[in-house]
Protein backbone atom coordinates (compact mmCIF):
# COMPACT_ATOMS: atom_id res chain seq x y z
CA UNK A 1 0.00 0.00 0.00
CA UNK A 2 1.91 3.67 -0.71
CA UNK A 3 0.78 6.32 0.90
CA UNK A 4 0.37 9.63 -0.72
CA UNK A 5 0.78 11.31 2.81
CA UNK A 6 3.14 9.57 5.50
CA UNK A 7 3.14 12.60 7.95
CA UNK A 8 -0.69 12.42 7.34
CA UNK A 9 -0.83 9.18 7.80
CA UNK A 10 1.42 8.85 11.21
CA UNK A 11 -0.45 12.19 12.94
CA UNK A 12 -4.23 10.10 12.01
CA UNK A 13 -2.19 7.06 13.88
CA UNK A 14 -1.57 9.50 16.87
CA UNK A 15 -4.63 10.97 17.04
CA UNK A 16 -6.62 7.64 16.88
CA UNK A 17 -4.18 5.81 19.72
CA UNK A 18 -4.60 8.80 22.47
CA UNK A 19 -8.12 8.84 22.00
CA UNK A 20 -8.06 5.12 22.71
CA UNK A 21 -5.91 5.62 25.22
CA UNK A 22 -3.11 3.47 23.61
CA UNK A 23 -0.03 3.51 25.34
CA UNK A 24 2.51 2.38 22.42
CA UNK A 25 1.54 3.07 18.21
CA UNK A 26 3.70 1.93 15.35
CA UNK A 27 3.78 3.80 11.89
CA UNK A 28 6.16 3.38 8.55
CA UNK A 29 9.07 5.07 8.90
CA UNK A 30 10.31 8.02 6.94
CA UNK A 31 12.97 10.89 8.03
CA UNK A 32 10.44 13.71 8.07
CA UNK A 33 8.22 11.59 10.61
CA UNK A 34 11.55 10.67 12.73
CA UNK A 35 12.06 14.47 12.65
CA UNK A 36 8.37 15.40 13.86
CA UNK A 37 8.58 12.96 16.58
CA UNK A 38 12.32 14.63 17.55
CA UNK A 39 10.52 17.38 17.72
CA UNK A 40 7.49 16.17 20.00
CA UNK A 41 9.49 14.65 22.23
CA UNK A 42 11.58 17.39 23.19
CA UNK A 43 8.45 19.38 24.01
CA UNK A 44 7.36 16.86 25.37
CA UNK A 45 4.35 15.96 23.98
CA UNK A 46 5.12 11.73 23.85
CA UNK A 47 7.49 9.93 26.22
CA UNK A 48 9.81 8.30 23.58
CA UNK A 49 9.96 6.88 19.81
CA UNK A 50 12.42 3.97 18.76
CA UNK A 51 13.72 3.17 14.91
CA UNK A 52 12.44 -0.93 14.68
CA UNK A 53 14.42 -1.94 11.56
CA UNK A 54 12.42 -4.65 8.67
CA UNK A 55 12.41 -6.25 5.55
CA UNK A 56 11.06 -2.59 4.32
CA UNK A 57 11.41 0.73 5.25
CA UNK A 58 11.22 0.02 8.83
CA UNK A 59 8.69 1.26 11.45
CA UNK A 60 8.71 3.87 13.78
CA UNK A 61 7.23 3.18 17.56
CA UNK A 62 5.86 6.04 19.74
CA UNK A 63 5.21 6.00 23.29
CA UNK A 64 2.31 8.00 23.83
CA UNK A 65 2.20 10.57 26.84
CA UNK A 66 -0.65 11.43 29.02
CA UNK A 67 -0.92 13.47 32.40
CA UNK A 68 -0.28 12.42 36.20
CA UNK A 69 -4.35 12.04 36.46
CA UNK A 70 -4.91 10.53 33.41
CA UNK A 71 -5.55 13.69 31.49
CA UNK A 72 -4.48 14.10 27.45
CA UNK A 73 -1.32 16.18 27.04
CA UNK A 74 -1.66 16.68 23.14
CA UNK A 75 -5.31 18.48 22.54
CA UNK A 76 -4.93 19.24 19.09
CA UNK A 77 -2.90 17.71 16.36
CA UNK A 78 -3.48 19.26 13.08
CA UNK A 79 -1.17 18.92 9.60
CA UNK A 80 -1.35 22.58 8.03
CA UNK A 81 0.98 21.86 4.69
CA UNK A 82 -0.60 18.90 2.48
CA UNK A 83 0.51 17.08 -0.81
CA UNK A 84 -1.96 19.24 -3.01
CA UNK A 85 -1.22 22.69 -0.93
CA UNK A 86 2.10 23.36 0.59
CA UNK A 87 2.65 26.20 3.23
CA UNK A 88 5.49 27.92 3.54
CA UNK A 89 6.29 30.82 6.53
CA UNK A 90 8.76 33.22 6.91
CA UNK A 91 10.22 33.58 9.99
CA UNK A 92 7.96 36.52 11.54
CA UNK A 93 4.66 34.22 9.79
CA UNK A 94 5.12 31.05 11.51
CA UNK A 95 2.23 30.33 13.81
CA UNK A 96 1.63 30.62 17.42
CA UNK A 97 -0.58 28.02 18.62
CA UNK A 98 -2.65 28.59 21.43
CA UNK A 99 -0.66 32.32 21.88
CA UNK A 100 2.66 30.31 21.89
CA UNK A 101 1.71 27.53 24.32
CA UNK A 102 1.23 25.01 21.62
CA UNK A 103 4.18 24.17 19.09
CA UNK A 104 4.26 24.59 15.28
CA UNK A 105 6.98 21.97 13.20
CA UNK A 106 8.52 23.54 10.24
CA UNK A 107 10.26 21.78 7.70
CA UNK A 108 13.01 23.89 6.64
CA UNK A 109 17.29 23.88 5.64
CA UNK A 110 18.89 22.64 8.53
CA UNK A 111 15.76 19.91 9.03
CA UNK A 112 12.93 19.48 10.95
CA UNK A 113 12.75 22.21 13.80
CA UNK A 114 10.17 23.46 16.45
CA UNK A 115 9.07 27.38 15.89
CA UNK A 116 10.95 28.35 18.66
CA UNK A 117 14.25 27.12 17.34
CA UNK A 118 13.22 28.95 13.79
CA UNK A 119 12.78 32.03 15.91
CA UNK A 120 16.00 31.70 17.44
CA UNK A 121 17.56 30.47 14.13
CA UNK A 122 16.13 33.49 12.57
CA UNK A 123 15.12 30.85 9.47
CA UNK A 124 11.37 29.72 8.08
CA UNK A 125 10.39 26.98 6.08
CA UNK A 126 7.30 24.30 5.28
CA UNK A 127 5.16 24.25 8.27
CA UNK A 128 4.06 21.00 8.15
CA UNK A 129 1.73 20.67 11.59
CA UNK A 130 0.70 22.46 14.96
CA UNK A 131 0.58 20.97 18.03
CA UNK A 132 -1.37 22.35 20.97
Amino acid sequence: MSLSDPIADMLTRIRNALRARHEIVTTPASKVCEGILSVLKEEGYIQDYKRIEDAKQGLLRVYLKYGSAGEDVVNELKRVSTPGRRVYSGVEDIPRPLNGLGVSIVSTSRGVLSDRKCREMNIGGEVLCTVS
